[in-house]
């Protein structure tokens, strides 16, 4: 289990949290002595949602779906 000295977690709490697994654990220490424990947990709602990009515009180049011309033997 690793542990972080309380002055390193304040600089970069947000980095330290983002890097947890779910169930990893890091021990918050004061001067060596073991002061909080962090311990990731499942993710349960996400940034995004299946949907929200529907009405979009994305541009896609016109021979997208040509073939290449490195595999043209292949596909013969």
């Amino acid at each position: 289990m690793p542990t972080v000295n309380l002055e390193q977690a304040q600089g970069q709490l947000r980095e330290l949290i983002a890097g947890l697994q779910p169930g990893q654990e890091v021990i918050l220490t004061d001067n060596g002595l073991p002061l909080a424990k962090l311990v990731g947990m499942e993710r349960t709602n996400w940034p995004c949602k299946a949907g929200t990009a529907r009405d979009e515009i994305v541009w896609i180049a016109p021979d997208f779906d040509a073939p290449l011309e490195d595999f043209k033997e292949y596909a013969e």
